[in-house]
């Protein structure tokens, strides 16, 4: 096991469990405590765990809290329907476009469904399952496998083996939080590499995330920011935000009001 994976594991284990022991991992693991004292030290020193003697336990689980996709979906929904319906228009018919796992690429399916002959490839069950129960006769939709996530993403070996064989022409993206230093990041380490194969396989990446996401730290990153070519946001995104994003991703498109996607400002 990777030492990713198992820190991973580790703080899977922290957060259910409330603690854990190193004597406790290493044998479970099959590794030394100090292989895991290191562990809980990497995890420490990025604030994802409180050590103790002998052990660790919970603190602020913000960079691998990973709640539920019900959860999250009622969560700035009039923004996340705003941004969803200005990403639509960057569809065009026969188009192959994927779209990650969230709750706002969720809504932007919702919004795909009359377009004629588009393909669309998705790693997100609700996204599938929205374009297979309402989608046009002529939509191709293509589910990869994979192990599912507490927000109904499939990721892992199977899905990643899936997404490097395809060429794409668009990718939405959604995430879990934006910063400078670690740009478009994700609390779940296995989503994180499978969103990076999906960037790799399109030729364009829109990430989709309402002002909410800025300031906010996943344990991993998917990619920096300037891997974007659009970012989509809401009009209550922080100045400081903009400009930063302004200066590194492509194009930021802000779309005005919470709610009306007919009225926006694009900067750039």
């Amino acid at each position: 096991m990777l030492a990713r994976q198992r820190q991973a594991t580790i703080l899977d284990r922290v957060r259910t469990a409330g603690g854990v022991r190193v004597t406790e991992l290493a044998a479970e693991f099959g590794v030394s405590d100090m292989t895991i004292r290191r562990d809980l030290d990497a995890l420490h020193d990025r604030g994802l765990l409180a050590k103790v003697h002998g052990g660790a336990t919970v603190t602020d689980p913000g960079s691998t809290d990973e709640p539920g996709f019900h959860a999250k979906s009622v969560r700035q929904a009039a923004e996340k329907a705003a941004i969803a319906t200005r990403a639509a228009e960057l569809v065009r018919p026969g188009a192959a476009v994927a779209l990650s796992a969230g709750t706002t690429t969720a809504e932007l399916a919702r919004r795909l469904v009359d377009v004629p002959g588009l393909t669309v490839v998705t790693n997100s069950l609700p996204v599938a399952e929205i374009l297979h129960t309402a989608g046009r006769p002529d939509q191709t939709v293509v589910l990869t496998g994979g192990v599912r996530t507490p927000s109904d993403a499939l990721v892992g070996p199977l899905a990643v083996e899936a997404i490097r064989s395809l060429h794409l022409d668009l990718l939405f993206l959604g995430v879990h939080g934006i910063t400078e230093r670690a740009g478009f990041t994700t609390p779940n380490l296995m989503e994180a590499e499978t969103d990076r194969a999906l960037v790799e396989a399109a030729d364009r990446l829109v990430v989709l995330a309402d002002h909410t996401k800025w300031g906010t730290v996943g344990i991993s990153s998917i990619v920096g920011l300037g891997a974007a070519d659009v970012l989509v946001s809401d009009d209550r995104l922080a100045p400081e935000a903009r400009r930063v994003i302004d200066e590194k991703v492509g194009e930021l498109v802000i779309v005005t009001g919470t709610g009306r996607a007919d009225g926006r400002e694009t900067t750039r």
